[in-house]
């Protein structure tokens, strides 16, 4: 794809995004439904092959319902060059999701119309039904190793 200078429309669509979403993965900050802005709390805990990683999850519905999942045992495998998907025994709400910007390797999202988590190690672009449920919290190098293994995630706090 080329890029091209932004017009208008481009930067108050660009705008309108952002303001559609319900939380801010940079300062892991969220609004909840009364519109208080907090932080969020919820970190998982995410082990395969011989790593061990945690996440901090956005406090939004498809990240609280991926919560109430936990424990879950999945199998992790790459999926093209810059992710690793695991697929969920069941798919998650998509309430309160909207499209995102500012994409960065380390990013956990949900690709909601095949029902799977990504792990994103590489640069990505958003699609419409990908929401980010959080952000990997010691970066993506764990992702990095080829192969499908086995995966544990766990709820911390």
């Amino acid at each position: 794809m080329s890029r091209h200078c932004p017009t208008r429309r481009t930067i108050v669509g660009g705008l309108v995004a952002i303001a559609a979403v319900p939380g801010s993965v940079a300062g892991l900050t969220a609004t909840n439904a009364s519109g208080q802005t907090g932080a969020a709390n919820m970190q998982i805990r995410c082990a395969f092959d011989r790593h061990s990683f945690t996440a901090t999850l956005l406090d939004i519905p498809p990240a609280r319902d991926l919560v109430a999942l936990l424990p879950l045992d999945l199998a992790i495998e790459d999926y093209s060059t810059n992710e690793k998907i695991a697929y969920l025994p069941r798919k998650l709400t998509e309430n309160g999701s909207g499209p995102f910007t500012d994409e960065a390797p380390g990013d956990l999202c949900y690709f909601a119309p095949w029902g799977n988590l990504a792990f994103f190690h590489g640069n990505y672009r958003y699609s419409n039904g990908l929401i980010r449920l959080g952000r990997l919290d010691g970066g993506a190098q764990p992702l990095l190793t080829r192969g499908k293994y086995p995966l544990r995630i766990e709820l911390l706090s």
